[in-house]
């Protein structure tokens, strides 16, 4: 975006914004505001769910997202949730409790569920969209497979956006950082009266390209920059309090890089980075570039009726990517780069279609349940793309057509035995069908020989029973048992591997735990014990003399661990918050084995491969799961001085740290990732009753750079996460 048109954007948004700010109720400073979760699809007390949820909003929201980075900012943010990506901005892939799925093919499956606006996100080039106007993020640990529309055996990540409403409020915020860094955003409820209401959100992001390609004649001289806008337009209709609808429409448009792999990265036989490691420096010598295009909807009608409530939510989803990127990450002849390749994914006529018809009880009493059916029917064709190392010109496509349809009834009901104890049980039935199709054309060698086409049809009972007991008016004890089940999924032959197939997995888990407010509501403090077992779990392996990749299924994985949550008030102007989990997850299947690639100094020798080696390949049974950290901590703390004036000078420092993971099923020296600890400083001014804020800001203030990701080659290929940046913000509320 160029100067013009931020100028324009800007102007858009102080006209939406009205002209005079209004006051809000001072907040009480004296103790923790009630934390309100909707992990059961209805509104609740979080001390009452009896589930591990975090929730981040407000001021530690805001905090964590301002340098301009895409939601990945989450990543170990709260207890044993962890986001990295091969893709950059485009495609996150998110694990909790270690429980995720490595593919990085445009029709992955993943057993985290993305829920934005109560609409699911199936595909994973959805899941990226950018967080702004944002009320909360909920995370929900797993399984929650009976009120949740899609694959949820790992969990939930659940984005609610600000609603509308007649309130006359909005905020304005610019910021600039190192790298050209320039972030604009905004939202304002529009003036309507009546019974309408409406609420527009915008926010436009750019980083220039920062990294120098030193390649003799590179296409791409530059890189890593990126162009990311979006905007939210929201409609409210409530003629009475018997019926609402709500409308949603929102765009994304993003041009940028995609993920930039580094060869020779990593240090042979270590997992530092290789000597004279530049982070502003590169040297291959193909095209690096990628667009997104997202257009959504949704509507959420409600009606209030004597004794139920009545929801239907609609929802349709478009997107249309294309990544391209040089895979080795180098250029001829450079060391330890044996062969070129240049390649590009892309996505045509996609189509996500959802519909849900909810109904929840409305009256008084020890019984209340919901219950509900559910409509998922997603289309789309991926290209898979082969460019002329020389030429830059596309020379091999393989289209891959893929339809998925699914439906889904389901129940939940809550009972009161007693003051003290709660249950709660519910039940799903999920029937699931794809269908995949392959065609080829062009002059490379796509492996279609082991077949063209596909189908699978899986149907699965799901449920949970919970129960909650009060031990005194400031803690409550839970115990919970869920199931939950993912479907099979299929990819498609490729240059290297013929077309393969994963049967669907189901997993059983088992959590105890106990949600604390004490000390006169200064102190919020949760934890929870659990276990769970993964049958029939989906892998992605990827390697071998041929780079092939390719779906499997592992006879069984593990999880087990502890977390923990905190918040303090320490006193009115000093509040901090901390978390903590411990997860132990491992592969279960003696006979499994699969091909280790770049690990390899030469051809047939294994020197760093930690597992035992049967007939070439690395046997992986007892092994952790990919990029699963068996510990992550998080902290923050925010300290406040009110100023006699009125206004207020504060320090917010956050930090997260995740133990080191493996990048691949396979444990190797190299492609394992160096523990990881990220940490923030931001300084602020207030002033004009909290209206107004001005602050300067820091994000990886110690500049701690390591290996987050490799690509299995022969070349120690490799990516890292973003080194320090700086800024300075202002805020204004309306």
């Amino acid at each position: 975006m160029n100067a013009p048109r931020l100028s324009l954007l800007a102007i858009a948004l102080s006209t939406v914004l009205p002209a005079l700010a209004q006051e809000t109720a001072p907040k009480d400073r004296s103790q923790l505001e009630t934390v309100v979760i909707t992990a059961e699809r209805r509104a609740e007390n979080i001390k009452d769910v009896p589930n591990a949820v975090s929730k981040i909003s407000g001021d530690k929201l805001d905090v964590l997202a301002s340098g301009g980075q895409d939601l990945r900012f989450l990543s170990g943010r709260v207890p044993s949730l962890n986001i990295e990506s091969s893709f950059g901005r485009a495609f996150p892939r998110f694990y909790l409790r270690g429980y995720g799925n490595t593919d990085f093919r445009l029709n992955a499956s993943q057993p985290v569920s993305v829920i934005v606006d109560d609409v699911v996100q199936e595909n994973p080039i959805l899941k990226g969209f950018p967080i702004f106007d944002t009320a909360a993020v909920e995370v929900v640990a797993g399984p929650q497979g009976t009120l949740f529309g899609r694959n949820t055996p790992a969990g939930v990540v659940k984005f609610d956006s600000v609603k509308p409403s007649h309130k006359q409020d909005g905020y304005a915020s610019l910021t600039l950082g190192n790298y050209g860094t320039v972030n604009v955003e905004g939202a304002a409820n529009l003036p309507l009266s009546g019974d309408w209401a409406a609420r527009i959100s915008a926010q436009s992001q750019r980083r220039s390209d920062w990294v120098d390609n030193t390649a003799t004649g590179a296409v791409t001289p530059k890189t890593e920059g990126y162009r990311d806008n979006a905007v939210r337009a929201q409609v409210l209709f409530e003629p009475h309090k018997q019926f609402s609808a709500l409308a949603n429409i929102h765009f994304r448009d993003l041009n940028g890089s995609p993920r930039l792999f580094r060869a020779n990265a990593i240090k042979r036989g270590t997992n530092d980075l290789a000597d004279g490691f530049e982070t502003d420096k590169v040297a291959f010598n193909g095209v690096n570039e990628q667009t997104l295009k997202q257009t959504g909807g949704s509507l959420r009608l409600k009606w209030s009726l004597p004794e139920i409530n009545i929801y239907s939510i609609t929802g349709y989803e478009h997107v249309k990517p294309l990544s391209r990127g040089d895979i080795d990450g180098g250029v001829p002849g450079q060391a330890g780069v044996p062969f070129q390749s240049e390649t590009g994914s892309g996505m045509n006529g996609h189509r996500q279609l959802t519909q849900e018809v909810r109904l929840e009880s409305n009256t008084a009493g020890p019984l209340s349940w919901q219950a509900g059916v559910y409509l998922f029917d997603e289309k789309y064709t991926i290209d898979n793309i082969t460019y002329n190392t020389t030429t830059h010109a596309d020379v091999d496509h393989i289209d891959t057509a893929q339809t998925n349809k699914a439906g889904a009834v389901f129940g939940s009901i809550n009972y009161a035995v007693s003051n003290e104890l709660k249950l709660r049980a519910g039940l799903r039935y999920t029937k699931d069908k794809k269908d995949l199709s392959t065609t080829h054309a062009g002059t490379g060698l796509f492996n279609t020989s082991t077949g063209t086409s596909a189908s699978t049809d899986d149907g699965k009972w799901s449920g949970d029973l919970s129960a909650t007991y009060k031990l005194d008016e400031s803690t409550n004890l839970y115990a919970r048992y869920a199931n939950g089940f993912r479907a099979s999924s299929m990819q498609n032959a490729s240059a290297f591997a013929g077309q393969s197939q994963a049967g669907p997995e189901t997993v059983n888990s088992y959590e105890v735990g106990f949600k604390s407010e004490l000390l006169k509501r200064t102190l919020r403090l949760s934890g929870s014990l659990f276990s769970y077992t993964v049958k029939d779990l989906q892998l992605t392996a990827v390697g071998g003399s041929s780079n092939a990749t390719r779906l499997l299924n592992a006879k069984k994985a593990s999880g087990n661990g502890a977390e923990l949550n905190l918040e303090a008030l320490i006193t009115p102007d000093f509040m901090v918050t901390f978390g903590g989990s411990l997860n132990n997850t491992k592969i279960k299947d003696a006979a499994l084995g699969v091909p280790p690639g770049g690990s390899l100094k030469v051809a047939g020798a294994f020197p760093t491969v930690q597992d035992p080696i049967v007939g070439g390949n690395a046997m992986v049974d007892g092994n952790a799961l990919p990029n699963a950290p068996k510990y992550t901590v998080n902290l923050t703390a925010r300290y406040s001085i009110p100023l006699p004036s009125g206004d207020e000078v504060y320090v917010y420092t956050d930090w997260a740290y995740r133990s080191k993971v493996n990048f691949f099923l396979y444990e190797a020296t190299e492609f394992t990732g160096k523990a990881l600890t990220e940490g923030g400083l931001r300084v602020g001014y207030l002033w004009g009753n909290g209206k107004y804020e001005a602050a300067g800001f820091v994000r990886n203030v110690t500049n701690q750079v390591r290996v987050t990701g490799a690509i299995d080659f022969n070349n120690l290929t490799g990516f890292i996460n973003d080194p320090r940046t700086y800024g300075v913000q202002f805020k204004a509320m309306f």
